[in-house]
């Protein structure tokens, strides 16, 4: 054998042991930049959705929900993009995580951008509660107890949850009612400390009434909120019923408060649209409190998304808001502080 057949001889089996090794590597990368890729993709989708003020259809409007979970798999993304050695992908992986920043900023006006014009001519209290099935009756009426607000917004309120408020002492402070008399979670009521007159009901799968309190001389629009949740199915009427709402409040005039379960959060077109519609203001906004939970009740610390909101005109500054956690229901009950300007 002469020196150039034994060279080859001997490097043959170091390139054999050598060349499946970096096939390996080649494949474990590509394999890491399309997982990253897909993670991308679906992100990439939903936040272009918010940028184009669309709810699409689903999965978007429930991903958009918890529109900040999905930093989650963006920094998945750019870990696999990171290791696969892939360029392209940490640049897009960088913009996505840029634009769920972006969007994750409170949305609408703040409390710092001054009050309402005019006199203060009365504080209001409100609360608004799903109490899921009348399942939270109970300690809805503790927290009225103890927090006593003027005006109050039940969702989900059946019979047993309507005997329960007809209670004597309850009565006696909250004499005026406008209520959706239905079961499980189409009924709806509201109790209030001021006079009350009827006004239309909007129409909706489950209760929302409607009334204009007398608060010292003034007249305060009233609307309690409950759209059906975007569910796979039901997307095309939770969209109808938050437009029925925006047009009701369009049609307003004067101080109005709408409050209740959206089902809806801030990172929904339809929802902003509701927003603009009537001039409205969050008050969970205008207090600092913009992306605190409100279900479900369960998920710990920031997992959660705020669905539940007392919505005012630009007559209200609100002074106050609060998420208070409610046994035997999934939200948080939301308690805010409002003044009304003349």
């Amino acid at each position: 054998m002469d020196q150039r057949q034994q060279h080859i001889t001997d490097e043959t089996p170091g390139a054999a042991r050598y060349e499946p090794r970096e096939a390996g590597h080649r494949r474990v990368n590509r394999a890491g930049a399309w997982a990253a890729a897909l993670l991308l993709a679906a992100v990439s989708v939903v936040v272009g959705c918010r940028a184009a003020d669309r709810d699409a259809m689903t999965p978007v409007p429930q991903l958009l929900a918890f529109l900040p979970w999905l930093l989650a798999p963006t920094a998945a993304a750019l870990l696999l993009a990171l290791l696969a050695r892939w360029r392209t992908g940490l640049v897009w992986g960088v913009v996505v995580l840029g634009a769920l920043a972006w969007y994750m900023e409170p949305y609408g006006p703040s409390g710092s951008t001054g009050g309402p014009a005019g006199a203060p001519v009365s504080g209001v209290r409100v609360l608004t509660s799903n109490v899921q099935f009348s399942r939270g009756t109970n300690a809805l009426i503790d927290t009225v107890t103890r927090h006593r607000p003027d005006l109050v917004f039940v969702e989900e309120c059946g019979r047993p949850c309507r005997d329960a408020l007809d209670r004597e002492s309850l009565r006696t402070r909250y004499p005026h009612r406008q209520a959706v008399a239905a079961d499980g979670s189409e009924g709806s009521m509201i109790l209030s400390r001021f006079p009350l007159k009827g006004a239309p009901t909007v129409t909706g799968t489950m209760g929302m009434p409607a009334a204009v309190a007398d608060v010292r001389g003034h007249g305060v629009r009233l609307q309690l909120a409950h759209p059906m949740p975007p569910l796979p199915d039901q997307v095309g009427v939770w969209r109808a019923e938050l437009g029925r709402l925006a047009d009701a409040a369009r049609a307003g005039e004067g101080p109005g408060i709408t409050a209740g379960d959206f089902n809806a959060t801030q990172d929904h077109a339809a929802f902003r649209r509701l927003l603009g519609a009537g001039g409205l203001h969050d008050a969970a906004r205008l207090t600092g409190r913009a992306r605190t939970p409100s279900w479900p009740s369960t998920a710990p610390g920031p997992l959660g998304t705020q669905i539940d909101h007392v919505l005012v005109t630009d007559d209200f500054s609100a002074d106050r808001s609060r998420f208070i956690r409610l046994a035997d229901t999934d939200h948080r009950a939301l308690l805010v502080d409002l003044t009304l300007h003349g």
